[in-house]
């Protein structure tokens, strides 16, 4: 079953890649967040929906990908669990652990994600 996930290209380090064996992009689009964003975070985004086979490589090449400033992370699902990444660091969430939940999201917050994004809730 592959892993589906969304990926932010503006949340990549400069010189960083994002590319894990056999992911596939499936959509990319731009989205205009005005108002929304941070004043680390452009007014508009471009995403990028992807689907992998693997989703530990998935986890490691966003880890290391994303820039560790700004309040970036990307997620997405394996089977029934959701897979929150941020640079250098990797949180599962099972289905129904609000406990696993809340400390990606408390992470999120110490890294300087704003409240209105971590908006995931549990997978």
């Amino acid at each position: 079953m592959p892993v589906t996930g969304r990926l932010i290209g503006d949340s990549l380090r400069p010189g960083a890649e994002f590319a894990p064996p056999g992911v596939r992009i499936v959509r990319v689009f731009r989205q205009d967040l005005e108002g929304t964003q941070t004043a680390t975070q452009p007014a508009a985004w471009t995403v990028i929906d992807f689907e992998a086979d693997d989703a530990e490589a998935v986890a490691g090449a966003l880890a290391a990908a994303l820039n560790p400033d700004g309040g970036w992370y990307a997620d997405f699902s394996d089977g029934d669990d959701h897979i929150i990444v941020f640079a250098g660091r990797v949180f599962r969430c099972p289905s129904g652990d609000s406990a696993a939940d809340e400390a990606a999201k408390s992470y999120g917050r110490s890294v300087g994600v704003p409240e209105h994004q971590l908006d995931w809730g549990s997978a």
